[in-house]
């Protein structure tokens, strides 16, 4: 399975209303390589079904989207997840840890 594979496989694990980071994912694959994990997500063949909108900054911010910003804003408010000024309202709450 490739990295980026590995990376997508994770993803499927995020439940809708929930996001996670960038940094999250890496440190449970066991790496610290937090930009192999944006490109993955950028590279995402599947974007809807494997959902990569629910992935964001450890700060909260939105980061970037293949599809552009305005669409995976309306598809984390969608999921009932509230934005206000690029960030995720409730961070911590919403924030998913893999176990």
């Amino acid at each position: 399975m490739t990295f980026n594979e590995r990376c997508y496989k994770l993803l499927l694990q995020i439940p809708k209303g929930r996001v996670t980071t960038y940094k999250e994912i890496a440190n449970a694959l066991g790496t610290k390589a937090y930009r192999a994990v944006g490109n993955a997500m950028n590279k995402n063949p599947n974007p809807i079904e494997v959902p990569c909108h629910r992935v964001v900054k450890t700060n909260g911010s939105l980061g970037g989207y293949a599809y552009g910003s305005s669409k995976k804003t309306a598809l984390l408010e969608s999921e009932g997840i509230c934005i206000q000024n690029n960030k995720i309202d409730d961070f911590n709450k919403k924030l998913y840890k893999f176990t």
